[in-house]
């Protein structure tokens, strides 16, 4: 059942046969998919263009060049991983990337090419240059550009911008679809029901990703009853840029594998820059609290005039929006929130513990990171598993059904959103321990009260408070080292913990 105010009147109903939530490339490989079997609508929090997809820099992962096998590429998945990575996962995820790449390009997509043939780059933790780009930094939003050309030429697809959905709807234990909140409340009925929401970025004060990312999927899907899953890995990325005003832009992986050097304040080089990400985040926390300083630097000034211009265009015009022209001066950078390893539990078919509901992208936890993401894997999983999720809908989907709907207060927190995200960055973020995180789950377990009026930040802000109180209950839990979750008070990894944590409403404690 689902909780809403005893005002609320539904503004409008729709009916479809597949239910897609959120429009990056997970939603929209799983919608084009889905197109085949029935009638889609793709729903999307603010425009079609807002998503994590669209910053997505790096490049996506594929073993396509002649020096690269698949295998190569499944055991760089499985190091990064940490441990924690499930190997049949990983092996659908590389051997399906090939044919995935291969797809995109005959829908249009333009990676970039050397005398006609595609060129591969490498960044940390791959034993093969096997990245390939677009335009330079702009990869997510080249690939969601050509999936979104071929999704509206599908007739069966529909899409519904600016609408956040609030919760899910559930009849008899089973997902039959959702509620968004656009002018007014909208009830959507649906066979089976996708969350693509994309990542919870917005939970920490310092993070790349952009505002939608709030975690509203983890959010949802929780309070609907489903599994969330090894929540407490979040990766860093090292390199955001740091301005005052400024958003934190990422600066991509990309440059350091092309040779970018990190430097502290007085110009010295103070890690190797191609370890994984979280080995350089925390190296430059710790170079930073040790020098005294507010950011290092990435320094690209040894390369040829030009080269950072001409292949990292997205990146060189916003430095040099902000007054800082990277060909000249290094840039100051500091880590920031960036990716979610963990969240709704699936199976390799993007199968939630709950009838009905499916989730792919960053917001599913299917096992293919493990502890830790390898660079340039998540573009790769959102294709791969949006079209495995949208198969398994079409297959699976029953009957549609109108939902019955329990009427009780809707409640949200007393608590400012920059003080939510402070806490998170502080007792949950890159170094954790167990005061703090005690500390978090204190804090964040704030009155809640039931009103009247609730817009899309209320909405936010409760996904906000819930998410971080996840994070912080699996960190706490788990007395170890490990991937993208770093205690200081367990600063090693224990076998003891080679395990997945796991949290539901059903059950009061995490497992493992």
């Amino acid at each position: 059942m689902i909780s809403i105010l005893n005002t609320r009147i539904f503004h409008e109903t729709i009916q479809t046969d597949f239910l897609v939530i959120g429009a990056g490339v997970a939603g929209l490989r799983a919608a084009i998919e889905l197109s085949q079997h029935g009638t889609v609508m793709v729903v999307a929090k603010d425009s079609l263009k807002e998503s994590a997809s669209e910053y997505a820099q790096g490049g996506i992962a594929a073993a396509l060049s002649d020096d690269d096998e698949i295998w190569l590429h499944e055991q760089d998945t499985l190091s990064a991983g940490d441990g924690l990575c499930n190997p049949e996962a990983v092996r659908a995820l590389v051997a399906e990337a090939p044919s995935a790449i291969e797809e995109l390009i005959e829908w249009g997509a333009e990676f970039d090419r050397k005398d006609g043939e595609l060129l591969f780059g490498r960044e940390g933790a791959h034993s093969r240059n096997r990245i390939l780009h677009a335009h330079g930094d702009s990869t997510g939003r080249e690939i969601a550009r050509a999936l979104y050309f071929h999704a509206v030429k599908q007739p069966n697809i529909r899409f519904h911008s600016f609408s956040a959905v609030t919760d899910l709807l559930v009849h008899e234990g089973q997902v039959t679809g959702a509620i968004a909140l656009a002018e007014g409340l909208i009830a959507i009925h649906a066979r089976a029901t996708l969350l693509a929401t994309g990542g919870l970025g917005r939970v920490y004060f310092e993070t790349t990703n952009p505002d939608v990312a709030t975690g509203d999927g983890v959010a949802i899907a929780w309070r609907a009853g489903a599994e969330i899953k090894d929540i407490e890995f979040v990766q860093f990325h090292p390199t955001a840029l740091h301005v005052d005003g400024a958003p934190r832009f990422l600066l991509s992986e990309a440059l350091r594998g092309d040779g970018a050097y990190l430097r502290n304040a007085a110009g010295e080089r103070f890690t190797n820059e191609l370890n994984s990400r979280d080995q350089v985040s925390r190296a430059i926390v710790s170079e930073i609290e040790r020098t005294h300083a507010q950011h290092v630097f990435l320094d690209v000034t040894h390369w040829a005039p030009g080269f950072a211009a001409a292949h990292f265009p997205r990146i060189y015009q916003t430095c040099l929006a902000y007054g800082l022209d990277m060909e000249k001066q290094p840039i100051p950078v500091h880590p920031a929130a960036h990716y979610a390893m963990g969240g709704i539990g699936t199976d390799l078919q993007g199968r939630t513990t709950l009838p009905g509901l499916f989730a792919a992208g960053e917001v599913a936890s299917n096992g293919v990171h493990g502890a830790n993401r390898l660079a340039s894997n998540s573009l790769l999983e959102g294709l791969v598993y949006g079209a495995r999720s949208g198969r398994t809908m079409a297959e699976t989907a029953g009957g549609l059904m109108e939902t019955g709907l329990a009427i009780e207060a809707e409640l949200f927190p007393e608590i400012a959103e920059m003080e939510a995200r402070t806490i998170a960055w502080r007792d949950c973020g890159l170094v954790r321990n167990q005061l703090g995180l005690e500390s978090a789950l204190s804090k964040l377990a704030v009155t809640m009260n039931g009103r009247n009026g609730a817009g899309r930040a209320d909405y936010e802000l409760r996904n906000i408070d819930l998410v971080a109180s996840l994070i912080a209950r699996a960190g706490l839990a788990r007395r170890e080292s490990r991937g993208g979750h770093y205690r200081s008070d367990f600063p090693e990894k224990s076998v003891e913990f080679e395990r997945h944590s796991r949290q539901s409403k059903s059950f009061p404690q995490v497992q493992f």
